[in-house]
């Protein structure tokens, strides 16, 4: 997945936002949360579920996040080499995750 579909996808999800902070970095929100990062290098970081947390680290395919990984985020060295169809479905999930634990009230302003 190039840059441009990377953010391509994680803007199209209800309610996302990109913001660039940390002295470069694209961060994707939603509701003012993060749900994946796109760090110096092209390095890409999401939240995932607890099960795809323990299968992609525990074979390799991603580490855990620098300072996120309690919180079962993954990082991808080279997501350029990613399926298209695999990485939008993973940035889906994190928009997911994030976006379910907004209050009541900021779901519904955002149309989730």
């Amino acid at each position: 997945m190039t840059p441009a579909q990377l953010e391509a996808c994680a803007l199209s999800f209800p309610g996302a936002t990109k913001v660039v902070q940390w002295g470069g970095s694209d961060v994707y929100k939603v509701g003012g949360k993060i749900f994946a990062i796109v760090g110096l290098g092209g390095r890409l970081m999401f939240k995932a579920t607890d099960l795809a947390y323990e299968v992609m680290t525990e074979s390799g395919m991603a580490r855990p996040a620098p300072y996120l990984a309690r919180a079962k985020w993954v990082s991808l060295d080279e997501p350029d080499r990613l399926d298209p169809d695999e990485a939008a479905d993973w940035l889906k999930t994190a928009h997911a995750l994030i976006a379910a634990k907004l209050t009541r009230a900021k779901r519904k302003e955002l149309g989730l």
